[in-house]
């Protein structure tokens, strides 16, 4: 019963985290509209967290950028959704099945 709750809790906090992440996808993006803005922590920051999945987008996704429109970020989105359903999804039914004994 407490292995199962410590597994609920596990895949809901991995779904805020996906979640979380998605956002900071979704103002990179938007703050790349804007055109040049002055660098600062915030922007440092966001860049710090999202390049480095961008670069791997980049480089195994030739399709990435159509027309000088980079839509890398769709393709992360959609990526992590899929895993926040996969697997908040097994762990949720793993967590169900223990607690019902099986």
């Amino acid at each position: 019963m407490i292995f199962s709750n410590f597994i609920k809790a596990l895949a809901q906090f991995f779904h805020l985290v996906i979640q979380a992440y998605i956002i900071v996808i979704i103002v990179r993006a938007v703050i790349s509209w804007a055109g040049n803005i002055p660098p600062n922590r915030f922007i440092y920051i966001l860049r710090r967290l999202t390049d480095p999945v961008f670069r791997v987008v980049h480089r195994y996704v030739p399709f990435s950028i159509i027309g000088g429109i980079d839509i890398s970020p769709i393709i992360i989105i959609v990526l992590l959704y899929f895993i926040d359903n996969f697997f908040t999804g097994v762990l949720m039914e793993y967590a169900d099945r223990l607690s019902l004994g099986g």
